[in-house]
């Protein structure tokens, strides 16, 4: 049926500020949702209070509130606005919450304002930690044994009843925020009180911990009409145990049998169908490894983290499909953007494999405790889409920017045997890189897999890329054309080969990545999109594509428009957040307005920014100088921007400005002679360095200058030797490489 005539005037609720647990999903999935309701010709009114957003921006939306998000502000505005309803299943556990207390104030009831979507009652079954149970049991759902209290000596009572371990879940949080695993009486009463406390409804699930099972989770949508698909499916590389947010995430799943793949998504499609939400939902699971038991973990009757995920991992537009589910249409109304011909009732179907790395704040609080659990640590997240789990984690590394262009993590090389076998029992934010290290040393698969609980197939995959690095080292400086292409394959950088291999000169010169199109279909009907991954099997259809549209556009007359490539952000962090994301995508609408084709180069999916209709095309890949150089070989850019991309766009200013003064031709050899020269200052000892007094004196008083009186352009103010010596610093701190200087140093540097 078509759009509901009854809906003029939609509120939509933001998430406010980003938090622990929370990152830019929300202005993303927000952002559709304004647009989407405005195509349709809908009145939008928008609450949030967080101004860092594109949300947030006045073009989103038709009315903008910058306001607290409590009842008594969106009551206010809904008063003054008068809209017939509100979409509160985009703006995360926030908007859900706030719409619950809008029902249960009686509000809703009195001004007969109508929660599209979701109904009350569906969010306290999804959200409610007994109705949730009850629900599952009347579906035939198993559940993991648990029982819902109000007092932390329930909880305890609880405990003793079903067993130590136990974990705390309280309701209606986000991000597992005031969970936790509790192994003893005294972690029970530690975690169960600040769970109390954190529920808006004073309460929390404890449930029997069956950490070591694969986690599962199935994306899913449905209209009001039953029509019921799967969007996509997520498996954990982390078992139960570590909060999806903080674990590497693979889509599709890779070891599930097609009886459990079967089994699993029929009960996500089950569950949405019982709880009548109309729109998207996110069902997680575990799955025991040895047998077909499984559990519900949870649902969330709400775009999520997962959504944003899915939906960049596939190209499915997830929150714009399920505000036009919210309005009165149904899936096989909705036009596939991806196509431009298939109905949105088509099911993705990917020839690729999508990594998620999360990015954790450890880098910046080097002192705190790493260890993980069932509350999310992770301030954000990189995406990497290959042909191959190896090539997908290797940039998926090189994107995280912890400064690794392998898993291999130097502390660990310097560990004995029974030491790194000891740190695999840790859960923390390096496990991964642990486990990569037994594997290099040759430790036995089942010691790994007793211990860690990770899946047979992925410590083969991490063996595979193990053993390709052991190779190149042993190359002793003569490295073959088949070897280095296998490594390119794989996902190893050139500067990665060159250093391995001992090798000053690679077997094959300009061997260029070519790009592939997230396609959703998997070539089962034509694609459209312009949305682009690097592999390296000889095919490039991001250079077809250009073609066509540049013959195109020759055939009709048309001027040819001027090029320009903008770097985003990469992962939110701390210190970092969307504020880039902001920025680049209004750089992006500004050049198109102006006439000029727009190319977003970007890796995290939780923005505007990686959105496929943003730019005129997105290339999701590293942001890193060899992945920039592959792209302008295709596409040939008249420019570059990358002041509206922070810090991470920043470190590639130096890089450009050397393709630049140099040209592309002559990088390479060009780029072998700095790797020299940092090599021979590598070789000083720390601390003898002249050149750490110098680089923090010229600092030093560079912040001391009244900057305001002063020419601070970098190419303009020849002169000024200062203020060039403290831009190149900012720019690539060309002085000294950033790991040679001292923590403070880099501090003023920033």
């Amino acid at each position: 049926m078509p759009k509901d005539p009854r809906i003029k005037k939609v509120l939509v609720i933001g998430s406010g500020p980003i938090i622990i647990g929370q990152a830019a999903e929300f202005d993303y999935s927000g952002t559709q949702a304004c647009r989407a309701l405005k195509a349709e010709g809908i009145e939008t009114v928008l609450l949030n209070s967080n101004p860092a957003t594109i949300m947030t921006d006045p073009d989103v939306a038709d009315h903008v509130y910058i306001e607290p998000m409590t009842l008594e502000v969106v009551e206010r505005i809904l008063d003054i606005e008068k809209p017939d309803s509100v979409l509160p299943n985009l703006g995360g556990q926030m908007g859900l919450n706030l719409s619950m207390e809008l029902a249960r104030s009686g509000y809703l009831d009195r001004t007969g304002i109508r929660l599209l979507a979701c109904k009350p009652e569906t969010i306290d079954r999804a959200e409610d930690r007994e109705l949730f149970k009850e629900t599952m049991e009347k579906l035939h759902q198993p559940i993991i044994p648990s029982e819902v209290v109000e007092t932390l000596q329930d909880a305890l009572d609880c405990a003793d009843r079903i067993g130590y371990p136990v974990i705390v879940r309280p309701a209606f949080t986000m991000g597992g925020t005031g969970g936790g695993i509790c192994e003893t009486r005294e972690k029970l009463i530690e975690i169960g009180t600040n769970g109390l406390r954190l529920s808006p409804i004073h309460q929390i699930l404890v449930e029997k911990c069956i950490a070591g099972w694969k986690e599962i989770e199935y994306e899913v949508m449905r209209d009001h009409k039953g029509n019921v698909i799967t969007v996509c499916n997520m498996e954990n590389l982390d078992p139960v145990g570590i909060h999806t947010g903080d674990s590497v995430v693979v889509a599709p799943s890779q070891t599930l049998t097609d009886h459990e793949y079967q089994m699993l998504r029929t009960a996500a499609l089950d569950i949405i169908t019982e709880l009548g939400i109309e729109g998207g939902c996110n069902c997680q699971f575990a799955l025991k490894p040895d047998s077909f038991d499984y559990a519900v973990i949870e649902v969330n009757p709400r775009v999520s983290r997962s959504s944003a995920l899915a939906s960049k991992a596939t190209g499915y537009p997830i929150a714009k499909v399920a505000t036009k589910i919210a309005i009165g249409y149904t899936l096989d109304e909705i036009t596939n953007d991806v196509t431009g011909k298939t109905c949105a009732c088509f099911e993705p179907a990917l020839d690729y494999i999508v990594v998620k790395y999360p990015k954790w704040p450890f880098d910046k609080f080097v002192y705190a405790d790493k260890s993980l659990g069932t509350q999310m640590m992770a301030t954000g997240e990189v995406m990497s889409i290959g042909n191959s789990f190896e090539a997908a984690m290797m940039k998926a590394v090189s994107s995280i920017e912890l400064g690794m262009d392998t898993l291999t993590h130097k502390p660990f090389e310097e560990l004995t045997d029974e030491e790194v076998v000891e740190h695999m029992h840790v859960q923390d934010a390096e496990r991964v890189f642990c486990v990569y290290e037994a594997l290099k040393r040759g430790i036995d698969h089942k010691v790994i897999y007793d211990i860690t609980k990770i899946d047979w197939w992925f410590l083969d995959k991490m063996q595979h890329l193990a053993d390709l690095e052991k190779g190149l080292a042993q190359c002793n400086g003569v490295l073959s054309v088949e070897q280095y292409k296998t490594a390119k394959k794989y996902g190893f950088q050139d500067k990665t080969i060159r250093r391995l291999a001992q090798v000053d000169t690679l077997p094959v010169e300009n061997y260029r990545a070519g790009f592939k199109m997230v396609d959703t279909c998997a070539a089962e009907f034509s694609a459209n999109t312009p949305y682009f991954y690097s592999t390296y099997d000889g095919d490039n259809e991001a250079a077809s594509f250009i073609a066509e549209k540049e013959a195109e556009t020759a055939a009709k007359g048309e001027p040819k428009k001027k090029k320009v490539l903008v770097f985003g952000s990469g992962p939110i962090r701390i210190g970092q957040g969307i504020e880039f994301d902001y920025c680049s995508v209004h750089c992006v609408w500004t050049l198109k307005k102006h006439g000029c084709e727009a190319i977003l180069v970007n890796n995290n999916p939780e923005t505007v920014s990686t959105d496929f209709d943003t730019g005129d095309r997105l290339y999701f890949d590293p942001l890193n100088p060899e992945s920039v150089d592959n792209i302008i070989a295709t596409e040939k850019p008249d420019a570059c921007v990358v002041q509206f991309g922070g810090q991470t766009a920043i470190k590639l200013a130096k890089h450009m400005d050397d393709i630049a003064e140099i040209g592309v031709a002559n990088h390479l050899s060009y780029e072998k002679r700095q790797e020299g020269e940092r090599a021979r200052r590598d070789e000083i000892p720390e601390g003898e360095c002249v050149y750490f007094d110098e680089a923090y004196e010229r600092c030093r008083r560079l912040v001391d200058l009244d900057l305001a009186s002063l020419d601070v352009n970098m190419f303009s103010a020849i002169n000024n030797d200062l203020v060039n010596d403290g831009c190149g610093l900012y720019r690539g701190r060309l002085i000294l490489p950033y790991e040679h200087l001292s923590r403070h140093q880099n501090e003023l540097v920033d």
